[in-house]
């Protein structure tokens, strides 16, 4: 359900997003041509009479964050905070998604399927099937920050 699929620079990666301010839960840091709005893009894909990978072009000049994202692939690609002591409702995704976790502990954790999961910011890149019925747990006392993004090519 949940896999390593490389590694990344946390540090680097925390340094360069500290240029955006994260004002709401979902930024995107990938729009649509022409559409560069931090918002344009996020929640329910089913709003948008778009796909996924229409979603390709960086918004923000971010080298490091940028080439993680070329790298694997990845398109509609949104830094998702998440308050303390919130959950999301159990849903499933059009396709799997990229977790970059940034800012996370052992309190915030996936249940994918009545298993749960934990991804731990220390500097791994994991790719979660979130074509499984899912949601997400913030169950401690501090914010969540994760960049999120879809495996262009796994989504229609």
């Amino acid at each position: 359900m949940i896999e390593v699929i490389g590694k990344f620079d946390l540090d680097k990666v925390l340094e360069e997003i500290n240029k955006i301010t994260l004002d709401v839960d979902q930024i995107m840091l990938q729009g649509i041509e022409g559409q560069y709005s931090k918002v344009f893009g996020t929640g329910s894909i089913l709003n948008y009479d778009l796909e996924e990978k229409d979603f390709k072009h960086n918004i923000f000049d971010l080298p490091y964050v940028n080439s993680i994202l070329e790298e694997y692939n990845m398109v509609r690609t949104r830094i998702m905070s998440m308050t303390s002591k919130t959950c999301y409702s159990y849903h499933w995704d059009l396709s799997s998604r990229i977790h970059l976790p940034l800012v996370t502990n052992d309190d915030c954790f996936f249940v994918i399927e009545d298993n749960v999961y934990r991804t731990p910011a220390d500097g791994s890149i994991y790719r979660v099937d979130t074509t499984k019925k899912h949601t997400f747990v913030n169950a401690s006392f501090d914010n969540r920050i994760h960049i999120m993004g879809v495996e262009n090519g796994t989504s229609d």
